[in-house]
């Protein structure tokens, strides 16, 4: 009789042993973007409203269309409306998704004009990539507002797009030898390239393009140093490193990559290294970012991404329920506020 109500206690012990092994800790249970973006701590989700025209990013900057990238922006501020249970900020920002589109060409890329440091999008490989650095960010926007109570606020004008989205998926889609030659310098690049690839596969149901953004994240995955951080230009940026790790995060999120998962901790381990205790993003040494290095195309020189920054180091805190990312977010948009007050 001891033995039989001892039963219970050993089985419950061996139950909690197992939930702690470090096997059932790497299994997070499938989280849903939506949930982890509403977790999110106030006011680092920004809604940025296209302008008059419907541009957005340096579209919007320079009063032009100039191509199609800089309208991600609008898709994001869409996702983060709907998050918030915005639906008027949701239903302006799309204008600049109707705007790209209006932009696209028969073949599926996107018009492209002079950029202001006299190089454009419209060679080959300069289309494909400034299509899917729209499109990963509209597919994106499709998924979590699918995710979302706001499906059907949205559908009719989702199913007016998708031919034109399938047009750009297969028009990116016959570009990945292209994005994998002419972009290897830049991780973050091919990762983002995945991510159009994961998702718009997902948006249309279609499994080949999913199966394309595998192929860029495993190449992705290839361009790292011995301790695990995204090379850009041959060695370590505290802005390109972290936005690595933040679209990659977030094509997991919708497309389960266990290797880009594991991969992702010690690329975040040595970002948060990098965060000063006053929050400011330590750009020694760095590669592309804050040294004067390259400048943007623009012209100006390229700084350190910090809302981008802030919100990779959230993300990866609030899925993988990582204490000193969470920290360093913090210190991160610490600092931020503190330069905005200062302005």
């Amino acid at each position: 009789m001891r033995r039989f109500r001892c039963f219970p206690a050993i089985l419950l012990a061996a139950a909690i042993i197992a939930a702690c092994s470090p096997l059932a800790r790497a299994e997070r249970a499938p989280l849903r973007e939506y949930d982890v973006l509403r977790r999110f701590p106030a006011g680092r989700l920004v809604i940025e409203p296209p302008d008059a025209q419907g541009f957005s990013g340096t579209n919007r900057v320079h009063g032009q269309w100039i191509e199609a990238g800089p309208q991600r922006g609008s898709c994001r501020t869409v996702i983060y409306a709907v998050v918030q249970n915005d639906l008027k900020a949701a239903d302006n920002a799309w204008r600049g998704i109707d705007v790209a589109f209006a932009h696209q060409m028969e073949d599926g890329r996107f018009e492209a004009a002079t950029r202001p440091n006299g190089q454009s999008a419209r060679p080959y490989g300069a289309a494909v990539e400034t299509a899917f650095f729209f499109i990963q960010e509209y597919a994106r926007a499709v998924l979590v507002i699918r995710q979302s109570p706001h499906e059907a606020h949205f559908a009719a004008r989702i199913a007016a797009l998708d031919p034109k989205l399938r047009k750009a998926l297969a028009f990116i889609s016959g570009g990945v030898d292209t994005i994998i030659r002419e972009t290897s310098h830049a991780p973050n690049r091919i990762i983002i390239g995945a991510k159009a690839l994961g998702l718009g596969g997902l948006v249309i149901g279609d499994d080949r393009l999913v199966a394309q953004s595998r192929q860029l994240m495993a190449h992705a995955l290839t361009l790292r140093d011995e301790g695990g951080v995204f090379l850009e230009k041959g060695g370590r940026d505290s802005s390109y490193n972290i936005v690595s790790v933040l679209f990659g995060q977030v094509l997991t999120l919708h497309v389960p990559m266990p290797e880009a998962e594991a991969a992702f901790g010690k690329a975040i381990a040595w970002q948060v290294s990098r965060i000063l205790p006053t929050g400011e993003v330590d750009v020694r040494g760095n590669t592309r970012t804050g040294v004067g290095k390259e400048a943007s195309y623009g012209g100006e020189p390229k700084n350190v991404n910090y809302t981008e920054v802030m919100q990779a180091l959230t993300l990866y805190g609030l899925v993988h329920d990582d204490a000193a990312a969470l920290a360093a977010a913090d210190r991160v948009f610490g600092y931020m506020q503190r330069q905005a007050a200062a302005r």
